[in-house]
Formats: C-alpha cells, structure tokens, sequence
C-alpha cells in the first residue's frame, strides 16, 4: 500500500503539471485558459489584504481578484492554502541583461563613449542579452520587471523597464525609453572636477536641449548658437522636456538632492532621486517638490564621502513623509544591480526591520517603482485589468526562509525550466553528498 506522503505528491505533480500546461498554453495565446489561485492570503497592494482569496488570470490577464470570485467550471485551479500571493517584485535600477560579468568588457553594455561626457540618445536595452545566465535567477526569486539603467558619464542615457519573461529582447521590453539618466556626484567619468562644474554643466546641456526645441528649422540651417552636442543628444532630451519621462539623477549628498531638487523646479522637469543616501537629512524638500526616491536599506556604511550620514532608517523616514519611495540595492558594490538583483526583497525586509512598514515596504517592491516608471496600468498590482505578474510565496516574501513557489509573468509559469544556478546547486549538492 502506497504511503499518504506519495499520494500527495503525485497529486503535487499533477496540480503542477495542470497548471504549467496551462501556463504554456497561455503563453501562445490560446483562448479561454483561465488559472485560478485559491486559497492564499492576497496582497492585491492597491488595496487590504484578502484572506482567503483568489485571483483569476485568464490568458495573460488579470480579470478578478477577491474572496468571492467566480470561477470558471474548465479552470486549472492552484491551491495556495497557507501561502503568499503578491504581484510581481519590481527592481527599479539594475543593469540585468546589459552587464554580465564586470571585469570582462566584452559582456558590458552599460555604458555609451557619448559626445563631451553626454549619451542622451544612447537606447541601453538595444544591447539587452534575452539569455543572460543571471534573468532565471531573478524571476525564480520573484522578480517578474526591472528598470535597466546605463551608467557613466554626466547624462549615461535613456532606460527601460523590461518583463523577465522568456525572449527574445523586443518581446521583453515593456516601456522604453523610461527614464534618462543623469547624475550630480562626481565621479571621474563626468569630464569635471568639481561638483559646481558638474551642475553647471547638466545645466548647460538642458538649456541647449530646451534652446534647440524651439530653433530646429533655424538649428537645420546651421543658424543658431554653437552647442555642445549633436541634434542625436538634444532629441533624445525632448522627451525629459516635455515630462514624458523623469529625469534620474544620481545623487547621494544632501546638498547634491538639493541640486537635483533645483533643476526639477527651474526646468519643470520630472526628476527621480537615485541613490539618495542622505534623503533623510532634506526629507522636507523632498516632500515639497513631490519628487520619488530610489534608495536601499542594506547597508549604512559609507562607501564614499558622498555618503558618509546613509543610514539603514533612510526609506522608513522618506516613506513617513508620502514620499514615492522605491526599493533598490545599496550594497555599495552594485552585485544587487546584475548578480544578486533578487536580493531587493531581503532589502525591503530590512526597510521594514528599520521601522518601515509591511505594506510600505511591499508597495515600494511593486506598484511604487511601477507609477514612478509610467507602467501602473500594467504591474505592480493585482487588480482586474492588470497584467498576470503574480508570485505565490510559501512565507512571507522578505524573509530569508521563504521560497517562490510559483511566478506568472503574463499569465505563464516562469518556474517551469531549471536555471543554471538551480543546475549549480544540484551538482554541488550532490558533491557534499558523496564527499567529493
């Protein structure tokens, strides 16, 4: 007679099996598939928690959510019964896909020659690798989105949000450009000396953007005033201009947010604070010019005089203040921006042992990032409408002992393949085992 423990785990496997099937089948659109995970405890973010609940994905859609949903007779049913359900973790500053291993040049793409330390028109996801090693291992720790920054240089270059779905690169891209990258430190790539240097000369170029939107005919006729970059350079800044798009701009120094605080009001631009090691110290400027931050809560030691007062209490405070805080690595080393870009989660936990909230640490992993990037109509919640980037957790997602159980990115199961890294740890496991 079989033991009670085999029955359930080919009933496991089946379940399994039911729903990566249709997982795949939603993946190459077929009609009516619809998987309904039941059971969980639901954090839609855009609203309370549901105990009990159930989310329904149809295809690559969301179409309900909630604790008395309706479900179709024909759905593939997935019984998250003690487990977490979340949307899909966001990463809102990573160079994952474009920079593989940072001491071999040929696997970097981050960083654009440009023209006098500008690299405005520079498009980082045209050299997006759909098969780095390092995409698998974020989406199986639930990472479904990133933002893929460039970096260098006074302007790196335009970003873009990407799903960690399967490619190739185009199919991924969720919205790009969205955002500009700039920076105000000073770092020896910027082609100043001094920080005043550096803010008159991001000045400078957006002047000459601005100068330029208005003399393009006069600009054709090689008729107007001598400018520092190519007609490529000031087009690509049209968009930051007209505020399609926000303005990153690097900054860690308190005085340096101040700067970056004073060319979003001088140019009525959008500007996102990046980094923002000392954002606690100017909490109340920030607040008043409504600007979101992108900050960690790892690590306080200093990594530079820019960031000698950062404290692990920095997103706690800046979400006290309704400020749009987004969660990001701040290792210092940058090995959360490409390596260990699942870490942002055991970042958030952090925010939340450093008196952050549950649910503020939650939304700044998920549908903050997503409304500071333009993409909240999409991700970063679970709602009817939405996109299926949903993860089903065995715990609470920010700590250390839970595992991802399953992720949706656009209604399929990313856990259906092994990554290299699962691959790695079964070889070596099996090394330990046998002593070798």
């Amino acid at each position: 007679m079989r033991s009670l423990s085999f029955v359930r785990l080919v009933l496991g496997s089946l379940a399994f099996l039911c729903v990566t099937g249709a997982s795949a089948a939603a993946q190459k659109g077929v009609e009516s598939v619809y998987i309904a995970i039941v059971g969980g405890t639901v954090y839609p973010v855009s609203g309370p928690p549901i105990e009990h609940g159930t989310v329904l994905i149809h295809n690559d859609k969301i179409v309900a959510v909630g604790s008395n949903v309706s479900i179709p007779a024909d759905a593939h049913r997935l019984d998250a019964t003690g487990k977490i359900v979340t949307p899909g973790l966001i990463h809102a500053a990573t160079q994952l896909g474009v920079e593989e291993v940072l001491a071999v040049n040929d696997t970097r793409d981050v960083t654009a020659q440009g023209e006098n330390n500008v690299a405005a028109a520079f498009r980082v996801w045209n050299g997006l690798n759909s098969q780095s090693a390092l995409i698998p291992a974020a989406r199986e720790e639930g990472i479904t989105s990133v933002v893929v920054t460039p970096t260098g240089g006074l302007i790196a270059g335009q970003a873009a949000i990407i799903d960690l779905s399967d490619g190739p690169a185009p199919r991924m891209i969720r919205k790009a450009p969205a955002a500009m990258v700039a920076q105000v430190n000073t770092p020896p790539d910027a082609g100043t000396g001094a920080r005043g240097e550096l803010v008159g000369k991001l000045r400078m170029i957006l002047d000459e953007a601005r100068y330029y939107s208005t003399h393009r005919n006069a600009y054709d006729r090689n008729a107007t005033r001598p400018v520092h970059v190519s007609r490529d350079q000031l087009e690509a800044l049209q968009p930051v201009l007209r505020r399609t798009i926000p303005l990153i701009i690097t900054a860690n120094r308190a005085d340096d947010i101040v700067n970056a605080l004073g060319i979003a009001k001088d140019y009525h631009i959008r500007v996102i604070i990046g980094g923002g090691a000392e954002a606690w110290m100017v909490v109340d400027r920030i607040a008043v010019a409504h600007v979101g931050v992108l900050t960690g809560a790892m690590n306080n030691i200093p990594s530079s005089f820019e960031t000698l007062n950062q404290r692990q209490e920095n997103a706690m405070l800046l979400a006290g203040a309704n400020i749009p805080v987004a969660i990001i690595g701040n290792a210092g080393d940058s090995d959360e921006g490409y390596y260990n870009v699942r870490n942002v989660k055991y970042e958030a936990g952090n925010a939340v042992s450093y008196g952050m909230s549950h649910e503020a640490a939650l939304r700044a992993v998920t549908l903050t990032p997503a409304e500071l990037f333009g993409v909240s109509d999409h991700v970063g919640a679970l709602k009817a409408g939405m996109d299926a980037n949903v993860v089903v957790w065995s715990g609470d997602p920010f700590e250390f002992s839970t595992t991802v159980e399953h992720v949706f990115i656009h209604g399929a199961d990313m856990r259906m393949g092994r990554s290299r890294q699962d691959l790695l740890t079964d070889r070596y496991k099996s090394r330990t085992a046998t002593g070798h």
